[in-house]
């Protein structure tokens, strides 16, 4: 049966709902789906990334091969193009239509990104052959000038469907920032269409699909440097989007969204029609991965029914930084209805093993034992070994990767064995403590502002430290540890130090607001706070809904030999943390709430070479934006011999000049900073 586009009209919709047989809630189409193969007229075969965050290397990375922990290395964008391309070589031979997506967030991340400022994520993802993007948030951490020239630059659309770049002097005349594409397929081959009037000649044989991408309705609060791009309710401009392609004869509708999974699984709830959510944001490695040792975030190709109760959604989401790649199989009916949605995620590995994260050669598995992972990986499918592709592996080698080697620095540190850094504890296979990269952060940063010659300079003595775990990038790898492992990579965002006067009661209230907020399946959990000279513990008392801090202590020993006082709700105390969350970014609202009538918050950064005071006056909203309005002169941190990565600086300088020669080497910090109880 051919596809007629025709526009959509009552009595249309009246037969298409009767033709269909939808008056219940859809049942899941998966594998196990008895939907006969006479109803099905389309196929569409698409992968999909996200928030791979400048990840053009493998990571280093683990997992558990039955009884026998394996430390690896996973994925890079070469890995993830020979397996797209895989996937591409066999939808051909099948004859079935194909898409590549990409979920957001690109961009930070890496030293790549922080040498190149996005101009290799142009390059790169330019050879990936993939047909359109979402607009992450982390595409804003640069300038909108810089993201503009990004977007001229690449060979596939950019799509957001809930804002208006029309008011912004850099985006308003950018036409690949969209928001929506269309594809016609007749088997394989495809042809990309720009707008509706397209359809008016295209053949009846095509298959069209619309693909729309939404972006964060809150991005101010997530990236504040939005410029004067505005955004828009995400359920609603879903809704008319899905509205407009149904006005047009589209009924095929995937969203390419960077919202997190739990607002992906809201907007299935809220909206009718969408057949496919491809996600990004929260990093979900979707599917279960327990037995790899790897957690279990969320069924992959999970099935929503939309309110209506008549049409379902599929969302999907790949996991982070380029580790893995997905693939769903999705099946049409002539009216469009989804019939059949099944895959799942495949975490893309080398072939050299070793028993220890050290990777040196006495520890490499071979033999008997490599034999033994490679039978492992070979009957699990959601991990598999897959080359590089030759060609992008060389031109990273060649053209970035000398700058990127001389840009890292010396040596501050050894690191016996790695630091996990998880956002949210009991996430992946850590314990309730979480993060072991968090702690260590906070403690320096607050270590570094306590240091005499700081205070003489700031006239104050500071308490405590908070960290999100958002800021926080990666993990650290066994080894030696550099400066540009800090400043490049684990807190890549240049963000300056802050020190905010909160009362006891407001901490409380702060920790209470982010870890809430953390608890959903599926949420965005970079708004996790770990403590430095500071620990908590949160009992979650209605799963994934509410909980309570049940203790929180403060540090008045040294960080050797520690003695925790309990934190006093009545008293006033000086807080370190970076300026992103000090402003009440990323769900730190409390900090704004705290600063919005006035602020005895001082931020801290070096002009010529001397660090300076900028005292600030309060905190200001404007359309959803949090601005810092400073007392006196105010804090630019693109002026000429300013520097404002005093986040990454304190961590370098305490671990070289403290940490390390106390201990000996990079460690844990001895203590648990944070315990979350989640209920069973």
């Amino acid at each position: 049966m051919k596809k007629i586009w025709l526009p959509v009209t009552l009595v249309t919709l009246i037969a298409i709902l009767s033709l269909s047989g939808c008056g219940r809630a859809p049942e899941v189409p998966n594998e196990t789906s008895t939907a006969s193969a006479e109803n099905v007229v389309f196929e569409l075969i698409v992968a999909h990334i996200n928030d791979t965050h400048s990840a053009f290397d493998p990571v280093p990375a683990s997992f558990r091969a039955e009884e026998l922990t394996v430390f690896n290395e996973f994925g890079g964008h070469p890995r993830i193009l020979e397996q797209a391309n895989a996937y591409r070589a066999q939808a051909q031979a099948d004859n079935t239509a194909m898409l590549f997506l990409h979920g957001g967030d690109a961009w930070q991340g890496s030293a790549y990104f922080k040498i190149n400022e996005g101009r290799m994520n142009a390059d790169i993802l330019s050879r990936m052959n993939i047909d359109a993007m979402a607009l992450g948030n982390h595409e804003f951490d640069l300038t909108n000038a810089l993201l503009n020239e990004f977007l001229d630059t690449i060979n596939f659309p950019v799509l957001a469907a809930n804002i208006d770049a029309s008011a912004d002097p850099d985006l308003k005349d950018q036409s690949n920032l969209r928001p929506y594409v269309l594809f016609a397929f007749d088997g394989y081959e495809k042809i990309q269409l720009h707008d509706f009037a397209e359809l008016q000649d295209l053949d009846q044989r095509y298959h069209v699909v619309g693909v729309f991408g939404l972006a964060l309705e809150d991005m101010p609060n997530i990236s504040p440097d939005t410029g004067q791009v505005q955004f828009f309710s995400v359920v609603e401009s879903a809704q008319a989007m899905v509205d407009e392609f149904a006005e047009h004869g589209v009924f095929n509708v995937i969203a390419v969204t960077h919202l997190g999974h739990a607002v992906d699984v809201h907007v299935a709830e809220n909206v009718n029609g969408i057949d496919a959510i491809v996600g990004g944001h929260s990093h979900s490695l979707l599917g279960d991965f327990t037995e790899l040792g790897l957690g279990y975030a969320g069924d992959y190709a999970q099935w929503v029914v939309n309110p209506n109760q008549l049409d379902a959604t599929c969302i999907v989401q790949a996991g982070e930084y380029a580790q893995a790649i997905g693939k769903v199989r999705l099946k049409f009916d002539a009216l469009g209805q989804l019939q059949y949605c099944n895959g799942h995620n495949t975490l893309l590995s080398n072939d050299e093993f070793y028993q220890s994260s050290a990777r040196s050669p006495d520890v490499r598995l071979s033999g008997q034992q490599h034999s033994q992972v490679l039978d492992f990986i070979h009957r699990h499918p959601k991990i598999t070994v897959a080359t590089e592709h030759a060609q992008l592996r060389a031109h990273i080698d060649t053209v970035y990767k000398p700058h990127v080697e001389q840009a890292y620095g010396q040596v501050i540190g050894m690191l016996p064995a790695p630091l996990q850094h998880v956002r949210r504890p009991g996430d992946g296979d850590s314990n309730q403590h979480g993060s072991q990269v968090a702690p260590l952060v906070a403690l320096a940063q607050y270590e570094w502002v306590n240091q005499a010659w700081v205070q003489e300079i700031t006239g104050v003595r500071p308490d405590f430290a908070l960290v999100g775990a958002g800021g926080i990038r990666q993990s650290l790898d066994e080894g030696e540890l550099r400066e540009g492992d800090i400043s490049l990579e684990l807190l890549p965002f240049a963000n300056f130090l802050a020190v905010v006067p909160l009362t006891g009661a407001q901490v409380l209230e702060l920790l209470h607001e982010t870890v809430v907020a953390t608890l959903p399946e599926g949420a965005h959990a970079g708004k996790f706070p770990y403590g430095g000279n500071f620990r908590y513990t949160f009992v979650e008392t209605e799963a994934g809904h509410a909980g309570e801090v049940t203790q929180a202590e403060v540090n008045r020993g040294t960080w050797l030999t520690p003695d925790w006082q309990p934190l006093d709700p009545t008293a006033t105390y000086q807080v370190v943390m970076n300026s992103y969350n000090a402003t009440g970014n990323d769900g730190w609202t409390t900090l704004y709430r705290a600063q919005a009538e006035s602020s005895g918050r001082i931020d801290l950064a070096y002009v010529n070479g001397e660090l300076k005071v900028f005292p600030v006056q309060r905190i200001t909203r404007t359309d959803g934006r949090l601005q810092v309005q400073y007392a006196d002169e105010e804090l630019s941190c693109s002026a000429e011999f300013v520097s404002c990565n005093t986040d990454a600086l304190a961590v370098i300088e305490f671990i070289r000049d403290v940490y390390v020669p106390a201990l000996g080497a990079v460690m844990p910090v001895k203590y648990p900073m944070v315990t979350l109880k989640l209920m069973e």
